[in-house]
């Protein structure tokens, strides 16, 4: 979509076109403006290690590390996406993703328990994904009219409040037992639930949500957005639809959300309260802030934080002290990084930039997160 075709989606006036000023004697005109290539050295490296990881590591690392991180940093990303580009915090992220979940396990034929309609995956799992869209674009909509604390306050109101209808409604999502043997399907001879190829895709979604909102941050309406976190009285006197540009952003966080969702309930292998209880809001929160809010990719280093020292923090503390650990990282993250682990690595590269007598990275890009 055209910027000019943006601005009328979004009611706003077009400036009026001002007459080109006649070149002046003597004075060459700017050179034409060249096409920067995005992809570095190290944007290559990354991705060739990911798509070897399943070669070199165990299926343990493969499918509860790797493949649990990207499903987890999908559902962060749609945060990431509201905080970090639109300045709204939302705590309902898990459950739009739970709520797909329930959908792709109430539609499907996978579920053994519950309201079971039976039908096939192609059509469950899109009208699922549409549902928690839908959902999420209704939060939005109660949301959006508010800022800071009363936003999370909504927000984490409408996620207790779904947590305790899941609890207490048998008839639809039965109960606290919630829908047990939710399982992706059996396509070209392949168990997509074995740990190399759920783990690929996982891969393959993580890498479309990724790619997808560093396009849409690029955009008419990704820039627009940005505009409206930093001053949204300045972009609505601009002509800007402050409420809309927020409603479309949780429908997009949303769509995000329910692909985690989906990846997160197949690879659990079912769908219950506890999958959208207060405690997995939290914790999508805070694996968005380990990484970093300000870059997607921080969803996904969070990710990998956070599922690491799920896994193995009980073997230097208990099972029940891993809320304790996570809580002092979470603290140490927040009192001495802005940015969580990508603040870190920008000022290290800043300061080691200096050492070496260069210009400073983060003065150099213009950007205050890590590329």
């Amino acid at each position: 979509m055209s910027a000019a075709n943006w601005r009328g989606a979004m009611n706003v006036q077009a400036p009026r076109a001002v007459a080109p000023e006649s070149p002046r004697a003597g004075v060459a005109p700017p050179p034409p403006r060249r096409f920067s290539n995005p992809v570095r050295a190290r944007h290559v490296v990354v991705l060739a290690l990911l798509l070897a990881y399943p070669w070199f590591a165990t299926p343990f690392f493969t499918f509860q590390i790797g493949a649990q991180a990207l499903a987890l940093g999908l559902i962060a990303l749609s945060l990431t996406f509201l905080g970090g580009s639109g300045g709204m915090i939302s705590l309902a992220q898990m459950t739009v993703a739970g709520l797909a979940g329930y959908m792709v396990a109430i539609f499907g034929s996978a579920a053994t328990d519950g309201a079971n309609l039976g039908w096939p995956w192609w059509l469950a799992v899109p009208l699922g994904m549409i549902i928690a869209v839908v959902a999420a674009t209704f939060i939005g909509w109660l949301s959006v009219r508010t800022e800071g604390i009363y936003t999370i306050m909504i927000t984490l109101a409408i996620g207790v409040g779904f947590h305790y209808l899941a609890v207490q409604n048998y008839a639809v999502f039965n109960g606290f037992q919630g829908m047990q043997k939710v399982f992706p399907p059996t396509l070209a001879g392949i168990y997509w639930r074995a740990p190399v190829p759920f783990y690929y895709l996982t891969l393959a979604w993580a890498l479309a949500g990724y790619l997808f909102v560093m396009y849409l941050l690029r955009t008419p309406f990704g820039i627009a957005l940005q505009g409206i976190r930093d001053n949204p009285r300045r972009m609505h006197a601009l002509g800007f639809n402050v409420t809309a540009h927020r409603v479309a952003a949780y429908a997009v966080a949303g769509a995000l959300a329910a692909v985690g969702g989906v990846l997160f309930t197949w690879y659990n292998g079912l769908v219950t309260p506890g999958s959208v209880g207060t405690g997995w809001l939290i914790n999508i929160l805070i694996i968005a802030v380990l990484g970093g809010m300000r870059h997607p990719v921080g969803a996904f280093l969070g990710a990998i934080v956070f599922v690491l020292l799920q896994n193995f923090a009980i073997d230097v503390f208990d099972r029940e002290r891993f809320n304790l650990v996570i809580g002092v990282v979470f603290l140490v993250i927040v009192l001495f990084s802005r940015d969580g682990l990508l603040g870190w690595w920008a000022a290290l590269s800043a300061r080691m930039s200096t050492q070496r007598g260069g210009t400073p990275w983060r003065a150099a890009s213009g950007r205050s997160y890590a590329r």
